[in-house]
């Protein structure tokens, strides 16, 4: 994709630390200099004490009189036209008075003019990025600018949150800003990784691919995660339903029968006796079983969030077999992916792997990425192949096709071809697990369903002393 006249920009090694921002908020700074000039900026903040920061530091730095500084807000307004009828509409400014002005001037008669208190906009799905990226490089295959692009996007786009995302990119292109600060801004509506990208696919030669490429990691991702919903997270609340359902029936329901006839002094069946008192013992201690399995669980999920607990965890969960492997190839199926769109194809491209492998999102396999592969590359001048190996993250088929692909001096075209067999592979596997998942959660369900019409059943057999 890239040709040695075209390589990854330096600023983008250090985007990780620029992407680390969120949508900004824009500030207007009125002041007087010490000449007495007028001085009228605006800049872009997190907070308001972030742009107050900003300020002291210019008013320690130059000496300037600070006279105002507003913030762009989100304005509703209803005007009229003579003999035209009423409309209504919301419109940015750093003040009511600004945006009057701005409005009589276009001939409107201001009715009302209020700043709105709640902008709820919501999140954007992930199909909306989705889409937004495969449009966009179908509509650059066809030869169309990215402002029309944009343009047409904005217009058939119905999500709020993306219109203004779409609005603001085009603003800031326009405007002549870097890719890494245009899309670095959104990280937190594209992602970490798909911000990355797109910045990228701005000073790439080739723009479209980029962009496909990214559409493709999008739509894997959200399928393996879906996917992954379907095989782990409904059959664990299935599980955890039905045998809430037979404590609740065991705990509750079956001792007021069953101790109406230990009223009448009548013998009860082995079942019934068994299942009474496995009742009383879970009334007994029902504290206790909560907490032994509510406190484990709990202290597992706070320790797999901190930094050192998701590598552990990223670690062993590859290890775990059918999920595990099914996990492993599909980080070695986006470290493919990814290291296919940026190779260059001269050099070693430490940055490409830096960057594939923060993509693959396996912690344990990043770290080992970044510490041993890239060290031997860099300090020992080791090859490519050689240095994957040592980390022992990658396959047997992964290192043979990236083998093969070195010695041909096609190893680009090898990292696609690993992507995609691993793409279908996965997907076939992921299917006949949860099919054998499904199986074995109905096959749960009928063992429970069954003890309990048994036991149930039993008290039919009960005869009076």
């Amino acid at each position: 994709m890239f040709d040695s006249e075209m390589p990854i920009k330096q600023k983008h090694l250090d985007l990780i630390s620029i992407i680390n921002r969120r949508i900004m908020a824009k500030f207007r700074l009125k002041a007087t200099s010490k000449a007495g000039k007028s001085i009228k900026t605006e800049f872009e903040a997190g907070t308001k004490k972030d742009a107050k920061a900003k300020v002291d530091r210019l008013v320690q730095k130059n000496g300037i009189s600070v006279q105002s500084l507003e913030k762009k807000e989100l304005y509703e307004y209803k005007v009229q036209k003579p003999g035209k009828k009423k409309i209504s509409g919301e419109k940015e400014a750093y003040n009511k008075e600004e945006l009057e002005r701005a409005l009589t001037k276009l001939g409107y008669k201001v009715l009302r003019i209020n700043k709105k208190l709640f902008d709820f906009k919501g999140g954007v799905p992930t199909n909306e990025i989705v889409t937004f990226v495969s449009l966009s490089a179908d509509l650059l295959r066809q030869q169309l600018s990215y402002d029309e692009i944009l343009d047409l996007l904005y217009e058939d786009t119905e999500n709020k949150k993306m219109k203004d995302v779409i609005k603001e990119i085009q603003k800031d292109l326009k405007d002549g800003k870097e890719g890494s600060e245009v899309y670095g801004k959104h990280e937190d509506v594209f992602g970490k990784f798909a911000a990355y990208m797109l910045s990228v696919a701005s000073t790439s030669g080739n723009m479209a691919l980029v962009f496909e490429s990214t559409a493709k990691f999008l739509e894997r991702d959200a399928e393996f995660k879906k996917n992954l919903r379907r095989s782990l997270l409904m059959p664990t609340v299935t599980v955890l339903a039905v045998v809430a359902t037979v404590l609740f029936y065991v705990g509750y329901i079956f001792p007021a029968t069953a101790e109406l006839f230990l009223e009448f002094d009548i013998a009860l069946p082995p079942m019934t006796a068994a299942t009474l008192e496995i009742s009383y013992w879970l009334q007994d201690n029902w504290i206790m079983l909560t907490l032994a399995h509510i406190v484990p669980i709990s202290v597992f999920i706070w320790y797999v969030k901190t930094p050192k607990g998701k590598l552990m965890l990223d670690q062993y969960i590859i290890k775990i077999p059918v999920i595990g492997d099914l996990l492993h190839k599909t980080s070695i199926e986006i470290f493919s992916r990814v290291f296919y769109t940026l190779y260059s194809g001269s050099g070693q491209n430490i940055d490409v792997i830096r960057v594939a492998s923060e993509a693959c999102r396996n912690t344990y396999m990043e770290k080992r990425i970044k510490e041993v592969a890239i060290k031997m590359m860099l300090k020992d001048g080791a090859g490519l192949v050689e240095s994957m190996e040592a980390t022992g993250v990658f396959s047997n088929t992964a290192i043979s096709r990236f083998r093969l692909g070195a010695e041909s001096g096609a190893l680009r075209e090898n990292a696609k071809q690993l992507a995609e067999y691993y793409e279908i592979q996965t997907t076939y596997k992921m299917e006949s697990v949860i099919d054998t998942i499904n199986l074995f959660i109905n096959l749960f369900i009928m063992i429970a369903l069954i003890a309990i019409t048994v036991v149930s059943s039993e008290a039919a057999i009960i005869q009076p002393n």
